[in-house]
């Protein structure tokens, strides 16, 4: 794979700021009480491989960062509820968990969990409902209502 097909690959991941190096550069966010609880307990829940992407390390490392292949997969738990949603909007569910796509970036899901939130970064190169459905029991479990 070319150095060009690289660099792009690392940039399709938005928020990120990946350095396909070792490890991916993905600012954490800072969750409190039984929300960072909960991004942990997600942390250790999570699967190695989403759509064929092994999961490798965040820079700096944060429980509550996972990624996937060179930054084409990347998770950020306990963020801030997106600004662009409307708490009245009927979000589609997948598996149990509803995903809210922010329409002025298609790669970017967020999962809204009893008032707690969870970002998901996918590059075009893999399909998005694939990785929601692989993530949602671990979601659930991790969240079961709190």
């Amino acid at each position: 794979m070319g150095r060009a097909v690289v660099a792009a690959s690392c940039l399709a991941a938005l928020s990120l700021t990946a350095g396909c190096g070792a490890a991916v550069r993905v600012q954490p966010p800072a969750p409190q009480g039984a929300t960072a609880a909960a991004c942990a307990s997600l942390d250790g829940r999570l699967p190695r491989t989403l759509d064929g992407a092994e999961r490798v390390p965040s820079e700096p490392p944060s429980p509550y960062v996972a990624v996937w292949g060179s930054g084409e997969i990347a998770l950020r738990c306990g963020v801030p509820r997106p600004a662009a949603l409307d708490p009245t909007e009927q979000v589609p569910e997948i598996n149990g968990v509803p995903w809210y796509a922010d329409p002025a970036r298609p790669s970017l899901f967020t999962a809204l969990v009893h008032g707690d939130y969870v970002e998901l970064t996918i590059s075009s190169r893999h399909q998005a409902a694939a990785v929601l459905v692989d993530l949602a029991a671990p979601i659930k479990t991790a969240f079961p209502g709190h």
